[in-house]
């Protein structure tokens, strides 16, 4: 059974942070916490994140600069950034924040539905992703083990091929659904990716079977 899904939540600020994990109580996750960017970075190192929601106006590093430092790390890059700010600041920081790496930007005090039905769809697409990538592997050990010699005579693996890529067909499209309905455009991205990879199995399997 794979770990439950972590999200880094960086504020400088104890009681957002504490606000934070209780929007996100009711969601099957792991809330880390960071008070600062220097400390966002360190947690970066030896951990994966679903998803980090990162304030922009801290002290020392801000947003911006600890966004920066994320997208600069092999291991980070990809990690979706949701920036979080109050609503009087600068006009121009939402469009530095897409500049930064954001694939989203709220405003404080933001909605706590919008915020936690954003964060539960980012969830779903990286547990989605973990699963995919775990099942693929064990598939491409089970294909070798049975078919060393690219016979395809001996059809054992190919039901079980089958059933798990009809269930992440209809998880996509549960996941696609719950997308919909947040409205959220950056999820675009990263469902087509799915989609993509999920196409490239199913055609796999095609010339198998």
């Amino acid at each position: 059974m794979p770990d439950r899904a972590k999200i880094l939540m960086v504020d400088d600020r104890e009681e957002n942070l504490i606000a934070l994990e209780a929007i996100l109580s009711s969601l099957d996750l792991v809330p880390v916490r960071a008070r600062s960017g220097e400390e966002a970075l360190k947690a970066l190192l030896g951990t994966e994140f679903a998803l980090i929601l990162l304030d922009v106006r801290m002290p020392g590093m801000d947003g911006f600069e600890t966004a920066a430092h994320i997208k600069r790390r092999e291991r980070t890059r990809n990690i979706p950034i949701i920036f979080l700010t109050v609503v009087d600041s600068a006009p121009d920081y939402a469009f530095r924040g897409y500049a930064a790496g954001a694939v989203d930007y709220l405003t404080k005090p933001f909605d706590p539905w919008v915020l936690r039905a954003k964060v539960a769809v980012f969830v779903e697409l990286y547990n989605m992703t973990q699963r995919l990538t775990e099942q693929a592997a064990l598939l491409r050990e089970r294909l070798a083990a049975e078919l060393p010699n690219g016979n395809a005579d001996q059809p054992s693996v190919l039901p079980e091929l089958s059933r798990r890529l009809t269930a992440a067909e209809n998880e996509l499209t549960r996941v696609r659904e719950a997308a919909r309905k947040t409205g959220d455009s950056s999820l675009t991205g990263p469902l087509s990716d799915l989609a993509h990879r999920l196409a490239h199995l199913r055609a796999g399997f095609d010339a198998l079977s």
